[in-house]
């Protein structure tokens, strides 16, 4: 008999241990190529939470992220790790968040189910996919393989140093670099979650869309994802390198931080670099806004100027917004609106678009076209189809022209639970993961919200097995083009339709839109 050294019994017991006869006798336990992990059995499902995809970053600050040292040990993966420091509230923060989180049905490795990754919304700043309206059981239980990925924000993921400093060469991108990182580690490893590498949908909201289509022009994630989905969330520029560079100076100014000295920075309390953010913004006003930048070191080029970024072309895309999107921003019951009449409502719509056109014009055409229209309804239109619309509708465009896979959808489906709320932004989280019931969900439980989110998770589950939301047998959805501007609508009873709201479309479309922060 041969003689077996102990890497080979080592190595034969972590395969034992990762295989779904060892698993089903307690706990799942995997084999990934870092070391094995040990997650939850939740539901018929096997769950992962917690799981380390990259080192600390507070031993890297403002640099690109590092993959795992290999473990020993099998590892627990039981509970979400901290979410990035941020200025919202979360439950637990840490510079240590570079953590993904698994839910899939079985663990053969032959099954090659098809993996939804999930990036979570809150501009560049906030966020984190803890948000039990982003829990993934429901569409794991379709046979999907679906993972949620924290990664840096705000200054730690997003603050450009790289003209100040060569060591700092990826800070103004670091965020991205992480959740590249992490589908380098879903390649790796999703096999053996009973995910297919091969077929890997990239899925997110607000700020979470906005990543993804910036990582359609880097050529770091090529290849990484293979379908992607952006929900509300567009990044047609991103931060000029000269803009980016005002921001940091505010941002030093704020902290007290010289810029020929950027090692206080190293050092300095994560809550102080928090409260760094607090610097007026030199571009926008407010708060400092943090982004993606034109480094061209990772980003070489805008994600959708002068058009499409070829790279994405390739990559089967579905695009959608809220019929109200502004609705989830603007306190129906507010300052804004309170005592909102045909009068004010020009001045107190302005400071809302983001497109120079005249507010009195505006209404105008707005009243002349509906007559029937209250000045609130007119309201929250106009700063929807004028701030939140146009950033997915150029996009949309763009792929058009470059005759790219591209299929469009709006959610019309109205609040139930706060009915002055409309179809909010954020409405599509819980209709698209089916958390009807969790807090923070505008939907309710009712049949219709129900049957809104069967239809989004079947057409979304649809786009992630075959890059095309059209279920088996069906053709109806078709893709969007600049001469037949398809369109899903999805409310209590779904349906395409052709160029919804395309008068307003064209209305906005008199003008350039300009991406806030770049």
């Amino acid at each position: 008999m041969p003689e077996i050294d102990r890497r080979t019994v080592i190595g034969a017991g972590a395969m034992l241990a990762s295989s779904p006869v060892w698993a089903a006798k307690g706990d799942p336990v995997v084999m990934t190529r870092h070391g094995r992990l040990r997650g939850v059995r939740e539901g018929g499902l096997s769950v992962f939470r917690g799981v380390r995809y990259g080192q600390n970053t507070a031993r890297s600050r403002f640099r690109a992220p590092v993959a795992p040292e290999p473990w020993r040990d099998v590892v627990p993966a039981i509970s979400f790790a901290p979410s990035c420091p941020q200025k919202a509230k979360q439950e637990a923060t840490s510079e240590d968040c570079l953590f993904l989180n698994i839910w899939t049905p079985g663990l053969e490795p032959t099954a090659k189910r098809p993996v939804m990754l999930y990036i979570h919304g809150g501009a560049y700043s906030n966020g984190s996919v803890v948000d039990p309206l982003n829990d993934g059981r429901h569409l794991a239980s379709r046979d999907m393989v679906v993972v949620t990925v924290n990664h840096r924000l705000n200054a730690l993921g997003y603050l450009y140093l790289a003209r100040l400093d060569p060591r700092f060469a990826d800070s103004g991108n670091a965020g991205q670099l992480d959740l590249i990182l992490a589908l380098r580690w879903v390649r790796d490893n999703i096999a053996a979650f009973g995910g297919d590498p091969g077929n890997i949908l990239v899925f997110g909201q607000s700020g979470g869309g906005a990543k993804i289509a910036t990582m359609m022009a880097m050529s770091a994630a090529k290849g990484l994802f293979h379908r992607a989905i952006t929900m509300s969330g567009q990044q047609l520029t991103a931060s000029g390198p000269v803009n980016a560079s005002r921001r940091t100076a505010a941002y030093l100014a704020k902290l007290g931080v010289a810029p020929g000295d950027l090692d206080p920075l190293l050092t300095l309390s994560v809550e102080r670099l928090i409260e760094g953010l607090e610097a007026e913004d030199p571009i926008l006003g407010g708060g400092l806004y943090m982004g993606p930048v034109l480094d061209m070191r990772w980003l070489e080029r805008h994600p959708f100027w002068p058009d499409a970024a070829p790279q994405g072309n390739a990559i089967p895309m579905m695009l959608g917004n809220t019929l109200d999107e502004t609705r989830a921003f603007i306190d129906p019951d507010g300052p804004l609106l309170r005592g909102l009449d045909w009068g004010n409502l020009p001045d107190r719509m302005a400071g809302e678009l983001r497109m120079d056109l005249s507010p009195e014009w505006i209404v105008a055409q707005y009243r002349a076209r509906y007559p029937d229209w209250t000045a609130e309804r007119i309201f929250y239109a106009a700063t929807t189809a004028g701030r939140s619309w146009p950033g997915q509708v150029i996009e949309a465009e763009a792929r058009a022209r470059a005759e790219a896979p591209t299929w469009v959808y709006q959610v019309d489906f109205q609040s139930p639970t706060q009915p002055k709320r409309g179809a909010p932004h954020t409405m599509d989280i819980a209709l698209a993961f089916g958390t009807l019931d969790v807090p923070g969900a505008f939907t309710g439980t009712g049949e219709g919200a129900r049957r809104a989110s069967e239809a989004m998770m079947a057409r979304f589950m649809a786009f992630a097995r075959r890059g095309d939301p059209n279920e088996a047998g069906l053709t109806d959805w078709l893709q969007y083009r600049l001469d037949r501007r398809m369109t899903m609508l999805f409310d209590v009873e779904s349906r395409p339709t052709d160029n919804p709201r395309g008068w307003e479309r064209e209305l906005f479309a008199r003008v350039p839109y300009i991406q806030p922060g770049s």
